[in-house]
């Protein structure tokens, strides 16, 4: 069987809904464009949990954070949970990552020979969320809308400065697996944070969108009490009173967030030019953990299932795939399998446990049948919500609230919820009945809530005396880079040139 060489693009909260068949018309991404031309592009992509390490956890496994117990941005992901990155390398790959992943303890490879950086959020406890105490504030580290009235323009940033470290590793790291020293089948994974505020961005790509048409969201902020009641805790988490959110802060968060958009397009362009240019040939998959709200609704960042926050993109090409548009819901809980799928790697032993399934039926003409699932539960929740989208609809249910039920083809918005009203009851009834078959939501909050205290006792024990911290460090030997005096001149300059002898 062959094993294809694939190159995987990940990035934080870029919001799918502006990628209807590819990047928007008027987005300045040539590079994403020239990808999605080859690719097949899912245009009703959902994340399995609109959060980064939940999100990125199931992404990796094809399960949902019940199943991966990774229900919020510090909760551990457990190593004995195989990932593509135990999968492939398992069959015989080199894999390698170079960016963000999130991961939450002690374990920050998780199946991955290779991690070119460190991370750039904490991999312990400190960020537990705490059902115990409903509505409280979590200050230092819980999102506030200072990402909105304080955007712009800026030269360098901690994410600029992070980025610009993954693209460079992954452009040197491509330069190297050209090179040959291995003659393993490769795995390189390169993924951004942008463009995740803060909504900062560099002059030349701010430039680009001066007479943009989309500075203003469709829907505009609606008044708090008109919001649903976790629309109405994720605004209080969010400590929206505290702020005074203008039109020209929109304008221009949403104009700094486009700006990322290009500058994360060069950060790619960079890495498929040295793809390109050393005639290697991959599989390149695109996806993001998650959206962002972007105003819409008033609402920004995540933490819900609305389209701005629950949906991403995600396009695959490959040579046997032929590039086009699937409009069927699908799932980043879906890049497993179908990751594995086209790397002809069995997942046969752990898919009793497995949420997520191969797009490949999908992308050559199958209707898919089965729900598309998303569970969230961290800041701003008080209990688990679960969600289905299920054809043209969307259910949301928390033991906490009222049920929502949106019908997607005739309202894209979801500004009709249709559960109360009798003409949709017999879909009703059939999407709570699936929603009965997959989830004990009773359970669900027990098991977050043990989740939680156990971290909290743990986290607060940890930073009392001696810290010994679970970051990352990127394995650097000086000693054995460009030439030292153990090493023959001659051989270190013609392994290091490629191509050789031209």
């Amino acid at each position: 069987m062959s094993q294809p060489n694939i190159l995987i693009f990940m990035v934080d909260q870029l919001n799918g809904t502006l990628f209807p068949d590819g990047p928007a018309d008027w987005l300045h991404a040539p590079n994403l464009k020239k990808l999605a031309a080859k690719s097949v592009r899912f245009q009703n992509a959902y994340t399995a949990s609109p959060l980064c390490a939940p999100g990125r956890a199931s992404f990796m496994t094809g399960q949902l954070p019940s199943r991966t117990r990774v229900y919020d941005n510090a909760a551990e992901f457990a190593s004995d949970i195989p990932t593509y990155a135990h999968h492939l390398r398992r069959a015989g790959y080199q894999t390698c990552l170079s960016g963000k992943m999130h991961f939450v303890g002690p374990d920050q490879l998780h199946g991955f020979e290779e991690r070119l950086t460190t991370d750039i959020y904490p991999p312990d406890f400190g960020w537990t969320p705490d059902y115990r105490k409903p509505g409280e504030r979590i200050d230092w580290w819980y999102h506030n809308m200072s990402s909105v009235t304080e955007s712009g323009v800026a030269e360098i940033s901690n994410q600029m400065e992070y980025d610009d470290e993954v693209a460079y590793n992954a452009t040197r790291k491509v330069y190297d697996l050209a090179r040959g020293k291995d003659d393993r089948p490769w795995s390189l994974t390169v993924s951004f944070t942008h463009p995740h505020d803060p909504y900062v961005a560099r002059k030349k790509y701010w430039d680009l969108y001066e007479d943009c048409e989309h500075l203003l969201p469709e829907v505009p902020a609606m008044p708090y009490e008109e919001h649903d009641a976790h629309a109405k805790r994720i605004f209080d988490a969010n400590d929206w009173r505290s702020f005074n959110i203008t039109e020209e802060d929109i304008k221009r968060s949403r104009r700094a967030y486009f700006a990322n958009i290009s500058y994360l397009d060069d950060k790619i362009g960079e890495v498929i030019e040295a793809l390109e240019s050393t005639r290697q040939e991959a599989i390149i998959m695109f996806v993001s953990d998650h959206g962002d709200m972007l105003g819409d609704r008033g609402l920004w960042f995540k933490m819900c299932f609305y389209e701005g926050s629950a949906r991403v993109p995600f396009m695959v090409s490959s040579p046997d795939l032929e590039p086009q548009l699937v409009k069927e819901p699908v799932s980043n809980i879906d890049f497993t399998p179908t990751l594995c799928d086209l790397a002809n790697v069995s997942l046969d032993e752990v898919l009793p446990w497995t949420d997520g399934e191969s797009l490949i039926p999908y992308a050559k003409g199958e209707v898919r049948t089965t729900p598309v699932a998303m569970e969230y539960a961290a800041e701003a929740s008080y209990a688990p919500l679960v969600s289905l989208r299920y054809g043209k609809w969307k259910y949301n249910r928390c033991a906490l609230d009222a049920d929502q039920l949106f019908d997607m083809e005739n309202d894209p918005h979801e500004l009709t919820n249709l559960a109360d009203d009798p003409a949709h009851a017999g879909t009703l009834q059939t999407l709570r009945a699936k929603s009965d078959d997959r989830w004990d939501l009773d359970r669900f909050d027990a098991d977050v809530r043990q989740s939680q205290a156990r971290r909290w006792v743990v986290y607060e024990s940890l930073r009392n005396g001696a810290y010994f911290p679970w970051d990352y460090q990127p394995l650097l030997k000086a000693s054995e880079r460009y030439m030292r005096n153990h090493m023959d001149l001659n051989v270190v300059e013609e392994n290091a040139r490629f191509p050789r002898g031209e």
